[in-house]
């Protein structure tokens, strides 16, 4: 008997040729570097994003949540499993639009006109000041110092007791993820740089 995994993976084919890649224990469908769904044996997700967050909540399709030992993060993309098995046909539009949005966000990240900090994954307005008060102006800059240096400056211009949490949000938002769905390694690798 088929698995519903392997439905999923035969229907999204239906969209067009998609890559597959290990994403917050399931499997993330990007179409163009833009994923749009997550797959894991039991359910299918689609990306929210515009006004298809409202449609995905209103037909009652639960945000997926990953959990990991001590943390619970919560992401944009919503359960919409009982559509795929009871009406194709709205499942298929929303998916449709989940790419749709997924393509356009990405497009607009690459672009220009993404140049606020505040706009990076973690970051909010309060840490946009601080990390340019601590003399790295933009999202270039911010990219190419890397984490472990701005979480020095952000310490040598505010006191060395900053928490550490603020290392892997500036991680996080080099890495495109929420700071609480860094892997051990890349944390661990980030304390050795802060040593060095």
């Amino acid at each position: 008997m088929r698995s519903l995994k392997a439905d999923f993976f035969n229907y999204l084919r239906e969209f067009g040729s998609y890559d597959k890649r290990s994403m917050f224990g399931g499997t993330g469908i990007f179409i163009n570097n833009a994923m749009y769904a997550i797959l894991t044996d039991q359910s299918i997700f689609l990306r929210g994003g515009e006004g298809l967050d409202q449609q995905l909540t209103v037909l009652d399709c639960s945000k997926f949540k990953h959990i990991k030992r001590s943390t619970t993060a919560v992401v944009n993309y919503y359960d919409v499993t009982k559509l795929f098995l009871d009406n194709k046909e709205l499942c298929s539009e929303l998916v449709k639009q989940s790419i749709e949005v997924s393509q356009k966000e990405k497009a607009y990240k690459q672009s220009e006109q993404h140049k606020r900090l505040r706009d990076l994954p973690n970051m909010r307005l309060t840490l946009e000041r601080m990390v340019k008060k601590a003399g790295v102006p933009d999202v270039n800059s911010f990219l190419s110092l890397g984490a472990a240096e701005v979480y020095r400056k952000v310490r040598h211009s505010h006191g060395k007791d900053i928490d550490l949490k603020l290392l892997w949000m500036f991680a996080g938002a080099i890495d495109g993820c929420h700071w609480t769905l860094l892997k051990e390694d890349r944390k661990q690798g980030l304390l050795r740089s802060l040593e060095g």
